[in-house]
């Protein structure tokens, strides 16, 4: 009898490769950019755009920029015929760009505050950060009061410093977190109250929304500065700056109303029957089951809102705050930096900060959407 045991493996044997089309550099190639004969044409314009568009900005930026000043020439070192970016103007003006005309002397209490701001906010960032609730009471109730006094002094020795010297990068952060944190619960009241029974509480969060969605930032701002004091008491006069922050504030909050309003009505009937069958009341059903639900599936609105006010703050400029856009404009009118090309340089770096908060706040967004994500994903 034939002994068949010899055609018969004693061992496995190891895995083949896969084909080397299908993995590798070529393989991403052919499945992500030349896949189809129009992916393979847009590819090949991109590239040509690319190629056209990357050798001169390489050369502005950096080839013919003007990285050092030496000799302290200022605005005279970019004056050369066929000079690029002048960064020696950004580098010279940094500190105003950052802290306006806040004192030299005094900048360290900024430094301390923006530290604070860091430690306090970094666990609510991160999920598995422990102490949530107690890092919330700090961000939320204690750091302001510590902010506002680090910034305006007037208690503990510290030199009071007004509103009208602080500026740069540092007032448009404050600005745009102060609105962000307080249009977003304001927002959320209005949605819920729309969505009210009560004929009285819908009707005037309707007209809210409506009259503050209707006028443009820049009327309100006017409003706000020039407006706005007539009406007070003789005598009796509020900082223009807090004029600015609430006039952004109440604009704002009309639009998170929309977009908060768009999640709730996105929630099926079943929710609100699932709840008051468990015996839960309204509020208790809006707060644990239908918010969560509905701010979780408008996160890419809501960030949208946030990144537009951060933009938008720019627009105080108009009525005479120097944020970090009006400090680059102011600093570009400075007759010892003129030069062709100082202008586009600080807002070529303008442009740059906002684009990197505005990136920052984009992918946190995606990434929380990623987290928060239970089988609704596509």
């Amino acid at each position: 009898m034939t002994d068949t045991t010899v055609f018969v493996r004693s061992q496995m044997e190891p895995a083949a490769l896969p084909p080397k089309r299908s993995t590798g550099l070529v393989a991403w190639l052919r499945t992500n950019l030349f896949a189809t004969p129009g992916d393979t044409a847009m590819t090949i314009i991109a590239m040509l755009f690319v190629a056209w568009l990357v050798p001169p900005l390489w050369q502005f930026l950096v080839t013919d920029a003007v990285w050092s000043d030496p000799e302290g020439l200022r605005g005279e070192a970019c004056r050369f015929e066929g000079v690029g970016a002048c960064w020696v103007f950004i580098q010279g003006r940094f500190n105003f760009f950052i802290y306006g005309f806040y004192p030299v002397d005094q900048i360290w209490r900024v430094n301390v505050m923006f530290l604070l701001g860091i430690i306090f906010i970094l666990p609510l960032l991160v999920p598995r950060a422990p102490f949530k609730r107690t890092a919330a009471v700090m961000f939320f109730l204690v750091y302001p009061v510590v902010a506002y006094f680090l910034m305006a002094g007037g208690v503990f020795g510290l030199r009071p410093v007004p509103t009208n010297f602080w500026g740069g990068l540092t007032l448009t952060l404050i600005i745009s977190l102060i609105g962000i944190i307080a249009s977003t619960p304001i927002g959320i009241l209005l949605a819920l109250g729309r969505q009210s029974k009560l004929p009285i509480i819908k009707a005037f969060c309707v007209g809210f929304i409506e009259l503050w969605r209707a006028v443009p930032l820049i009327t309100v701002l006017f409003m706000a500065s020039v407006m706005f004091p007539l009406f007070m008491p003789q005598g009796v006069s509020v900082d223009n700056l807090a004029r600015a922050i609430v006039g952004i504030i109440l604009f704002e909050s009309a639009y998170m109303a929309e977009v908060v309003r768009g999640g709730l009505q996105a929630m099926p009937r079943g929710q609100y029957e699932a709840a008051y069958a468990l015996g839960l009341n309204k509020p208790k059903t809006m707060g644990l089951i239908i918010l969560p639900q509905a701010l979780k599936h408008v996160i890419p609105g809501i960030v949208n809102t946030f990144i537009a006010l951060f933009k938008d703050t720019s627009l105080v400029s108009i009525i005479g705050i120097f944020e970090l856009l009006n400090t680059v404009r102011a600093a570009g009118s400075d007759i010892n930096w003129s030069s062709p090309t100082h202008a586009v340089t600080g807002y070529i770096f303008a442009g740059f900060v906002f684009w990197v908060f505005c990136f920052a706040m984009s992918r946190y967004s995606i990434y929380m959407e990623r987290r928060l994500h239970t089988g609704h994903k596509r």
